[in-house]
C-alpha cells in the first residue's frame, strides 16, 4: 500500500521521537558513537521529512497539531534531562547570579580568588573561568531577569524552551498572514538542533532568534518602530544579526532606527565601568577562540584575527545589500542568508549559532542552510575527543563532510535554476 504524505510524514516524526529520546538518555556522553548514531538518523528523517513538505503543497491542520506535539514530546526529554558536557549554561547561570549580588560580570573573573565565595555548585563548572563574560547586556539582563525568578540550570532551560514555543506561534502567525501553508512550521519545530541546544543543552541564541523573527513579522505588517526595537533588541543578545542591518533600509523611519539605537544604549548603562562600555572578553574570544572555521582559518594566514573577523562581518553586510538592492519585497531568505554567509567566514561556528537561521529556512534557496543544520551533527565528536584528552579541535575529515555537503546542496540549487527553462512571452 502507498503511504500518503501525511502519513509519510508521521512515520519519519516517529522516528524521530524514538532516536531523540534515546539520545536524551545518552546526553551525558554527548558526541559519542551511539549518540552521534542517533542524531544522526534523526537528522536524515529530518531531511527526508523536509522534502515532504517541499513536494505537498498543503497538509490537513491535524498533521500539524502532531507534528508540533511529537516535537514537544522530544523537547520534554531534553528538558528534563541535565544539559550535558556542553557548560555555556553555568556561564549564563554565574552571569545572572553576580549581578542580583551587584558585581560587573564584564569585570569579575570567575576563577578569581576573590570571587570564590560568590560560586554555587553549579557555577563552579562553568567555561572559560579566566575571562569575564563575552556576552552582550541584552543576553546579560535576560540572565539576571530569569535567576531572579528561580536560581538553577532548569529554569533558564526553562526559559528558552518557551521562547523557542514562543518562535512557533509568531511562525504559525506569519504563515498564515502570507498565505503560505501552516506545515512549514514543521521546518523549524523538527529541526534536531532545537532539542540538542535549546532543550537540552540551553542557549541564548533562542531569545535573539525570537526577537529577530518578531522583528521580521513586524516588517512584514508595517510596524516599523516595533520591527526597529526587536531587530536593536536581538543586537543586544548577540552581535551576528547586525549584518541585517542594511535590510531595515527604507523600511523603517529613520526615528524607529535612533529609538532602537537608544534603547541598546541604555542596556548598557548598568555596566559601565568607569564611564565606558564594557566589551568583557569579547576581544580575546576574536583573539583566540577557534572552532570549526576553515574559511577563517584560510584569511587568518593572511591577515591579523580582527581584520579577518571583519571581513566575516563584511561579507555579511554585502550579502545583505545584494539582497536588498535585488528585490523590494520582504522575505525569510534576505534574513537567513547574511547571517549564513557572515557565519561561514566566522572564528567560531558552533551547532547553536544556526539556531539564528532556522526560523527563516522554507524555500529552494535555503535548500544549502537546511543541509548545513544536519551536516554539523558530527561536530559533536569533538566533545567525546575532549572527554578522551585531545585537543579542541574539529578533525579535518568532519569539516570536510560538512561543508562538503553544504557546497554539493548549494551546486545543485544554483544547476536547477540554470536548467529552468525560461518562459518567453507570447507575441502577435
Amino acid at each position: 500500500m502507498k503511504l500518503t504524505p501525511a502519513r509519510r510524514l508521521y512515520l519519519l516524526g516517529g522516528v524521530m521521537l524514538v532516536a531523540l529520546t534515546i539520545c536524551s538518555r545518552k546526553f551525558g556522553s554527548m558526541g559519542g558513537p551511539s549518540f552521534l548514531i542517533l542524531l544522526g538518523i534523526a537528522g536524515i528523517a529530518y531531511l527526508f521529512a523536509m522534502r515532504e513538505l517541499f513536494t505537498t503543497p498543503r497538509f490537513p491542520r491535524r498533521v500539524i497539531f502532531i507534528g508540533l506535539a511529537l516535537a514537544a514530546l522530544w523537547h520534554l526529554a531534553f528538558l528534563v534531562a541535565p544539559p550535558g558536557s556542553d557548560d555555556d549554561i553555568h556561564r549564563y547561570l554565574w552571569d545572572g547570579r553576580v549581578q542580583r549580588l551587584g558585581y560587573n560580570p564584564y569585570v569579575v573573573v570567575p576563577s578569581d580568588p576573590a570571587a570564590a565565595g560568590l560560586h554555587t555548585p553549579e557555577t563552579r563548572t562553568l567555561n572559560n573561568p579566566n575571562l569575564p563574560s563575552p556576552y552582550p547586556a541584552g543576553a546579560e539582563l535576560f540572565f539576571r531577569g530569569v535567576t531572579a525568578i528561580h536560581e538553577s540550570i532548569f529554569t533558564l532551560k526553562v526559559a528558552f524552551v518557551i521562547c523557542d514555543f514562543a518562535i512557533v506561534f509568531v511562525l504559525l502567525n506569519i504563515l498564515r498572514s502570507s498565505g503560505q501553508g501552516a506545515h512549514w512550521v514543521l521546518a523549524y519545530a523538527w529541526n534536531p538542533l532545537l532539542a540538542i541546544e535549546v532543550a537540552g543543552s540551553g542557549h541564548i541564541d533562542i531569545v535573539g532568534a525570537l526577537l529577530l523573527l518578531v522583528s521580521f513579522a513586524a516588517l512584514g505588517r508595517r510596524w516599523r518602530a516595533v520591527a526597529a526595537l526587536a531587530f536593536g533588541l536581538a543586537v543586544a543578545v548577540k552581535f551576528l544579526p547586525i549584518v541585517l542591518l542594511p535590510l531595515y533600509w527604507r523600511r523603517v523611519r529613520l526615528r524607529d532606527g535612533a529609538l532602537a539605537a537608544c534603547v541598546g544604549g541604555l542596556l548598557y548603562v548598568p555596566f559601565l565601568n568607569h564611564r565606558r562600555i564594557p566589551f568583557g572578553s569579547l576581544g580575546a574570544f576574536v583573539r583566540s577562540f577557534r572552532f570549526n572555521d576553515p574559511v577563517f582559518a584560510a584569511i587568518e594566514r593572511m591577515a591579523a584575527p580582527q581584520v579577518a573577523a571583519g571581513l566575516a562581518v563584511l561579507v555579511g553586510f554585502l550579502t545583505a545589500i545584494w539582497l536588498r538592492r535585488r528585490s523590494p519585497e520582504l522575505s525569510p531568505d534576505e534574513f537567513a542568508w547574511p547571517m549564513a554567509a557572515s557565519l561561514l567566514c566566522a572564528p567560531v561556528v558552533y551547532p547553536w549559532y544556526l539556531l539564528w537561521l532556522l526560523p527563516f529556512v522554507r524555500s529552494a534557496s535555503t535548500v544549502p542552510i537546511i543541509v548545513w543544520t544536519v551536516s554539523i551533527i558530527p561536530t559533536y565528536y569533538v566533545w567525546h575527543l575532549r572527554t578522551l584528552g585531545r585537543p579542541w579541535l574539529v578533525p579535518g575529515w568532519i569539516m570536510l563532510l560538512e561543508y562538503g555537503c553544504v557546497a554539493m546542496a548549494a551546486a545543485i540549487v544554483v544547476l536547477q535554476r540554470i536548467s529552468r527553462p525560461v518562459v518567453s512571452g507570447s507575441t502577435d
